[in-house]
């Protein structure tokens, strides 16, 4: 039996694994997984990179060397570190880019999270690491913040590509889309090319219900035993419901004259991306939101554990796919549902917004500290 992954391209879907670390650049890992489980694409996070540095010695030998030669800040050692794996990820990558002429092949890097709210901060960052990284298939990781969002119309105007991050709320996905459109209109009307520019809009998923999953919880205790069966049965599907409304407003965005006119001068498609699309509850199937959210013209950034189960354990028939006009109708009963139940999505999404912010800033600052500490070890 062949891997369930290698089958969501023949959903119109894109697999990409949301991990990097030294050893699958290197040790052949990644290119088996092209090969075997149809990757079309890597993500990559300082959370991630900082269980990688932390977590083995692969880095060991790299942080000696460049310590050796004068790198000792723990942000330098860290961008070295990880931008050389940026780009081996990109070359062994760039098949797939060639392939699907510049679908996917992507390899993704973050702009540090401390900048979230500095626009002006945000675009020198990435225009840097742009440069230094060096190759097409590189998307610039810019946090869907008010303040990352003139920087995606930057940066798209300037043809680097973006992958914007952090997006929980319908309306923060509307203002993301419009900062590409933007970015796209200045770089046209300058004169230049469209095709070789663009962008995912990373749409964050099992947070939501891990959020709205504990308030219905909270609301069901001591509620009438039928309030509280019709909070139950909410459990788990506001997350799959957003994205659905999303995925329709996407599509309604693709029919409209403005988009068709950018589209016939060669402008990409801005595809949603599936992002934290990890089970946080036990009680939940392991390859749920990969499983819920099969549509065409998208990209699911899958986590290790779950993309080792889904090989096997998915059901890449399911989804969106499947039956569009149900799942769209089931998602606005779902919402429906949820605000009728006294629990708003809005506040949901602004506090996961700030959260994820939030964790960002604490996993790099953990990413450093991890670094310094592999440094001043390795030095004694």
């Amino acid at each position: 039996m062949g891997s369930a992954l290698a089958e969501l391209p023949r959903w119109g879907q894109s697999p990409w694994y949301d991990n990097i670390r030294r050893d699958i650049v290197r040790g052949g890992r990644l290119a088996k997984m092209i090969e075997e489980d149809g990757l079309r694409g890597v993500t990559s996070n300082p959370a991630i990179f900082e269980k990688a540095v932390g977590e083995s010695n692969l880095y060991d030998d790299a942080i000696r060397d460049l310590a050796r030669g004068g790198v000792r800040a723990p942000v330098d050692l860290y961008e070295h570190l990880a931008i050389d794996d940026i780009q081996g990820a990109a070359d062994v990558l760039r098949p797939v880019y060639d392939r699907t002429r510049g679908l996917d092949g992507y390899v993704s890097f973050e702009v540090g999270p401390d900048l979230a709210a500095d626009t002006v901060a945000t675009v020198a960052y990435a225009r840097r690491v742009h440069a230094w990284i060096d190759r097409p298939n590189v998307l610039i990781k810019v946090p869907g913040t008010p303040e990352g969002m003139p920087a995606v119309r930057q940066l798209i105007a300037a043809g680097i590509s973006v992958n914007v991050t952090l997006l929980f709320a319908v309306d923060a996905w509307r203002a993301c889309a419009e900062a590409y459109l933007a970015g796209l209109e200045d770089r046209r009307r300058a004169g230049q090319p469209l095709h070789d520019v663009t962008s995912v809009a990373s749409f964050f998923v099992s947070r939501i219900d891990a959020l709205v999953d504990r308030w219905l919880d909270d609301a069901a205790k001591g509620g009438a035993a039928g309030a509280s069966a019709a909070r139950d049965a909410l459990r788990g599907r506001t997350a799959t419901a957003n994205a659905v409304i999303a995925y329709q407003q996407w599509q309604d965005l693709m029919a409209t004259p403005r988009w068709q006119a950018l589209e016939a001068a060669g402008a990409r498609r801005q595809r949603l991306l599936w992002a934290s699309t990890s089970t946080k509850d036990p009680a939940y199937p392991k390859g749920k939101y990969v499983d819920d959210l099969i549509a065409r013209d998208t990209v699911n950034t899958i986590p290790e554990e779950t993309w080792n189960f889904y090989r096997e354990g998915g059901h890449p028939g399911a989804g969106l796919n499947r039956d569009w006009e149900a799942g769209l109708a089931r998602a606005q009963a779902d919402l429906a549902a949820l605000a009728a139940a006294g629990i708003s999505l809005g506040r949901a999404t602004d506090e996961l917004l700030v959260d994820g912010v939030d964790k960002f800033v604490k996993a790099f600052d953990t990413l450093l500290a991890v670094v310094e500490r592999k440094r001043d070890t390795l030095a004694a």
